[in-house]
């Protein structure tokens, strides 16, 4: 979701009063690092997705303005983020060989499968486009008529691959603060909408990704005044009918991580699970891009 002017207005006034990016709290369990993502590109910024190799380093983001990148993240021996290497900013095409128009190029989900074809979700005109290659011209899915009633700046967010190549997403706002958030799923060339994920509290799913375990990660956050951001992650086991075994994966203070939306999911050297998170600064220059690490620690 693009933050809207008030939005906008309370994180000026959170930095003004020195609060946006100073934490109400410590890091919690599995926190392993936060690495400032900065470029000199003036089309850099907005980054809303991402998604990793399967070795924690190669990269491709998107941006929420039509833009993608790739790179790698560089580590050091224990696996812990040293620095960034990417660029530069490209622009996503549309279904002929021109870059997509303003109103229709607010990307916000991306999920790769393992030939390396791409789909990225949208927002402000809900549908889903597959790129065979991310530099190349973009084929549209089939968009059921009930996307068309989500709202338009809170729409497709997250999106997310099954190992079996199933397509999952979900808008980010449900029907009521009291009703779950409504997942569709794309399989065998057409849509449904099997089931849905319980909402709790008044986080808000923005990014989703299967891990290793054949688990779904759901990305949310909350924006929480002049105190920032709070971020949190749940993981269930998906099956036909619906998600079972809900666990909440991590949980930030507000204020201490910027506006993470995009989340990839992958299995260190060690075979701990790791979150890898990116936050979108929406062009403002008060919010700041930031890659996030956690490690999934054992349940119980």
């Amino acid at each position: 979701m693009r933050l809207g002017p008030v939005v906008g207005l309370t994180l000026c006034l959170a930095a003004l009063a020195g609060l946006q990016g100073s934490a109400t709290g410590a890091a919690g369990a599995g926190f392993l690092a936060s690495l400032p993502w900065e470029m000199r590109d003036a089309d850099f910024g907005g980054i809303s997705a991402i998604e990793l190799a399967a070795d924690g380093q190669a990269f491709v983001a998107i941006t929420d303005k039509g833009g993608w990148i790739s790179g790698r993240l560089l580590r050091d021996a224990t696996g812990l983020l040293t620095a960034i290497e990417a660029g530069p900013v490209r622009r996503l095409m549309g279904q002929e060989d021109d870059p997509l128009r303003a109103g229709r190029r607010d990307s916000e989900g991306l999920a790769i499968a393992p030939d390396g074809t791409a789909h990225i979700s949208f927002e402000q005109v809900p549908r889903v486009l597959r790129y065979a290659d991310l530099g190349g011209s973009a084929e549209n899915l089939p968009t059921p008529d009930a996307f068309a009633a989500f709202d338009r700046n809170s729409a497709l967010e997250a999106l997310a691959i099954a190992p079996d190549g199933t397509l999952y997403t979900l808008p980010e706002l449900s029907p009521a603060a009291d009703l779950p958030f409504p997942v569709w799923r794309f399989r065998d060339g057409a849509w449904s909408q099997p089931f849905a994920i319980p909402r709790r509290d008044a986080f808000l799913p923005v990014g989703a990704d299967f891990g290793p375990d054949g688990r779904l990660y759901l990305l949310e956050r909350e924006l929480r005044g002049l105190t920032g951001f709070a971020s949190r992650v749940r993981s269930f086991a998906v099956a036909e009918g619906g998600v079972a075994d809900e666990r909440v994966e991590m949980e930030s203070p507000a204020g201490l991580h910027d506006n993470l939306e995009g989340i990839a999911v992958w299995r260190d050297g060690a075979g701990d699970i790791r979150l890898t998170m990116v936050s979108d600064d929406n062009f403002l220059f008060v919010q700041r891009t930031e890659i996030v690490e956690y490690r999934v620690l054992p349940q119980g």
